[in-house]
This record gives structure tokens, sequence and C-alpha cells, in this order.
């Protein structure tokens, strides 16, 4: 999901390039000894503008006269393979992105440099709290975050009008605009909602003050057994009982935007940009009009949205680069708020940056504008290293979801995913 929700971002020129700068580094002594170094970065596809980064590098080149940066453009499939080798290896990338569930693993085993010294050159008091939980491990520093990406409710306008309902600022006026809609045409699903769309039920367990998984006496325990996690479910349920979407399927099974929206009778849906872009793409090819509206899931109460997950990525030095100073300085440049800002404005704000001060300045009424709202009250999953076994499927989260909407009480169906959960993070 992550690859697609990169690469279906509509901006001109996404294709990652190979960029020439000088070489050098603030420590004269080594590059007299060294002569022309080269530091190599690994980007995923489709994650750097093309323009933004010969920009970074423009500006890294006049910083570091001498040192060529090598940009290799990587593939989301079989990534993590590659990068576990790579790190182990005497001559790793010297910068790397990773997604940011994905980093935990690599610095428990020693892959990453420990950034913690290097905190204020990096400019990590600007750095997004939520953003930074994925980058930080038993108070030790091994990433900068760089950008993300959140769900909103996608809504078609006419069927909003037709009902009389306005975008809703919290979860009892989401619940009362949903009736509304059905009465106002109950041939169509107020929302398309499937039943295993874990990352929406997450947001809301974080609501109710709740979490996924928390760590206790040294192991990991899993936490949907919990009250908080039965008031989420209990949400969900609400939620779920206006779609007629199947109970044990998730967003893209099958793919919400492309296979279910394009066929109308959806009066909104909780999707990520891409998939917007791409049921608006999928409706005018098959000559309908798509006129969508967007707004944050509503929170408990209208001060603000409610949680969301934060999807995206952090760059890393590699622990066995030879050129670990120069990583750092390109680093600090690409994280950094000015670039951060370039960055923010070529992507359209179709990502979030790693800083609020870097926003790009949204249009009204966009999808970028309810994102960035609704980024503000962002968090991610459990920042271990096992997390990565929970996601793999079965997902134990996934089972829990349709058990209870299949009428299982929820704190026996949470227990046996808690038992689940602890078996795989602790591993």
């Amino acid at each position: 999901m992550k690859r697609k929700l990169i690469a279906a971002v509509s901006v001109a020129g996404m294709m990652v390039g190979v960029a020439a700068c000088g070489n050098g580094s603030d420590d004269k002594a080594k590059a007299d000894a060294g002569g022309a170094k080269e530091i190599t970065v690994w980007l995923m596809d489709g994650s750097a503008p093309k323009a933004w980064l010969d920009e970074v590098n423009k500006e890294f080149a006049a910083k570091h006269p001498g040192v060529t940066v090598k940009v290799e453009e990587q593939k989301w499939k079989g990534i993590q393979e590659k990068v576990t080798t790579a790190l182990s290896e005497n001559t790793p990338p010297d910068v790397i992105e990773l997604g940011n569930t994905q980093t935990a693993g690599y610095a428990v085993t020693g892959g990453l440099a420990d950034l913690t010294k290097d905190k204020a050159k990096l400019g990590a008091d600007a750095w997004s709290k939520g953003m930074m939980a994925s980058s930080e491990i038993d108070g030790k520093l091994y990433s900068a975050p760089w950008y993300a990406a959140n769900r909103v409710v996608v809504y078609d306008k006419k069927a909003f009008e037709k009902a009389g309902v306005t975008p809703p600022k919290t979860r009892d006026e989401w619940l009362a605009g949903l009736e509304k809609l059905k009465a106002a045409d109950p041939a169509s699903q107020p929302i398309y909602l499937p039943g295993q769309s874990w990352y929406v039920l997450a947001g809301f367990v974080w609501d109710e003050g709740g979490d996924l998984a928390v760590k206790d006496g040294g192991k990991w325990k899993g936490q949907l057994s919990t009250p908080q996690a039965a008031s989420a479910m209990d949400f969900y349920k609400k939620l779920q009982s206006f779609s007629t979407a199947p109970k044990d399927k998730d967003e893209a099974t099958p793919q919400q935007s492309t296979d279910i929206i394009p066929k109308g009778g959806v009066a909104s849906w909780i999707g990520l940009g891409w998939e917007a872009s791409g049921a608006e793409k999928a409706l005018k090819d098959a000559g309908k009009e798509a006129d969508f509206g967007y707004f944050p899931i509503p929170g408990k109460t209208a001060d603000k949205p409610g949680t969301v997950f934060l999807g995206g990525s952090n760059l890393a030095v590699s622990e066995r680069s030879k050129n670990k100073e120069l990583a750092k300085e390109w680093l600090a440049l690409a994280a950094g708020k000015d670039q951060m800002t370039k960055y923010a404005a070529e992507t359209k704000g179709a990502l979030l940056p790693n800083q609020v001060g870097a926003n790009f300045a949204t249009t009204p009424g966009s999808f970028a504008e309810s994102m960035a709202k609704a980024g503000a009250n962002g968090k991610i999953t459990p920042v271990t290293a096992g997390w990565a076994n929970v996601e793999t499927e079965p997902n134990p989260i996934k089972e829990f979801m349709t058990k209870v909407l299949n009428g299982e009480d929820a704190a026996k169906a949470g227990a046996a995913a808690d038992a689940e959960i602890a078996k795989r993070i602790n591993q």
C-alpha cells in the first residue's frame, strides 16, 4: 500500500534522478587526505521530485566542493531484504530512505548510526512529534522523519447536498449525517467501510486513550482486550453498519478507489490521497462526473480531529558508512526547514513535510488541506522491530475486527488477538 501511496502522487517530475555534486567536507583534513569523495543515497521510487533533489544536491555541492552524491532509486518490492543485506556489508549506502514502520527493525540490529548527538545539527526540535516517534528507539535518535500522509473522509458533494449534510466536526455529527444520507437515498451506502480497515480502527483506539500494543516489563503485549479497544470497535461497528462492504475484507480487497467508488452508490469513504485521485480518474474514464469534497476524520469533540495513522518515510545514516559526517550533512540539508518547505511545494501538498513550518499553502477544500489538518493529530504503530510481524497475514487485528462485527464479544476476541500479537511482536 505504501508504494501506491507514494507512486500515485500526481506531481510532474517525480522521478528520482542521479545528481552530481561537488566533494569535500567540513573536515578539511579528511578531504585533503582522502581526495575526491562520494556518498551514496538510496531513495525510493517516486519519493523525491527531481527538481527538489537537484536543488538539495546543488546546495550540498556549494558547501562541499569535490564531493559526488550518487542517488540510487529503489523499488518498494523486496526492499526490506535488500536493505538488510546492504546494511550488513562493509560499503552500504551512506544515506537511506526507510519506511517509518520499518526503521526500528534496522536500528535494533545495529544497522543505523546513532544520531542522538546530532539533533541540533539536524534541526530535530522543529520536527513533528507524531512523525518523529518512529525515528527514536529507547531515547536514541536513529533517523530523521521525512514525509508522511494520512487518511481523510472523501465524500460526494451532490449526495451530501441532497441530504442536507455538511462536513461533521464530531463523531456524533458524523453518525447523524450518515442517518440523513441513508434516509435521503436508501439504495446507496452512506459510507463504504470494509470490516478490516485496521488503520482507521487504530485511530479510534488512540482517540480512546488506548494503543494496539504496549511494552510491559521488557516484553510487548497486545491491547485489543482493553475497554479502550472495545469502545473504539463499538464506534467502528456503528460506522460499518451504514455500509454493505464485506466484514472480512480490507480497503484493498477489492480496491475501494478503483473497484467500488466508480460504480456509484457511495456517498462517502475513508482514503489516502492516491486513492482519491485514482477514484476521480476512474470515474472520468467511465464518463461519470467526479465531484469530491474532503474532511478530516471527526474526533470525539469539535476542538480537534480524530487521530490518524501517519504512514511515511524516514532518512537514516548507515552505521557502517565510510562517510558518516558527510552523510549527516546531506541529511541535515534534506530534512531541514528550507528544503522541506521546497519539498512540500514540489509535491503540492500531497505529502506532509516533517515540520509544520514547512507545510504547503493548500487550496481551500482540497484533499491536502484536510490531510494537513488531520496530520497534526497523527500517530504511528508501536515502535519496535517486532511490529512488522504483526502486520503479516493473517493479521490478528483484522481478525479481531471481523469477529466483533459478526457479534463476538470484544473482550473475548481481543484476548485472542492479544495472544497472537504478543507471540509475533516479541519474536
